[in-house]
């Protein structure tokens, strides 16, 4: 097998593998909070305590994947661009009496 057909195996596997992850679970952790929500900070005597509210993720703990975030703008966008819009009724003329 030539080095570009490996590389090129190579890379269609993991992408694969990556949009099989984005489908089966769309959020992942935060990156920043890890997954907890808020930060952990340290009192005076050095015990953990719960420190303020995640701003990245607004306190959830999950954040969408880029890979799912593209797929739900295409959606969007292709769902736009192909959407008829309805049928405007009939104007019946307004009876006089």
């Amino acid at each position: 097998m030539t080095p570009a057909l490996l590389a090129i195996t190579l890379i269609l596997g993991v992408t694969l593998c990556y949009v099989s992850v984005c489908a089966a679970s769309p959020f992942g952790n935060c990156r920043k909070c890890r997954g907890w929500g808020f930060a952990m900070k340290t009192d005076r005597k050095g015990r953990m305590k719960r420190g303020k509210d995640c701003r990245r993720c607004h306190a959830t703990g999950k954040r969408i994947r880029v890979g799912r975030h593209l797929y739900n703008l295409w959606a969007r966008t292709y769902r736009a661009g192909t959407d008829t819009p309805a049928p405007k009724p009939a104007r019946t003329p307004a009876s006089k009496g």
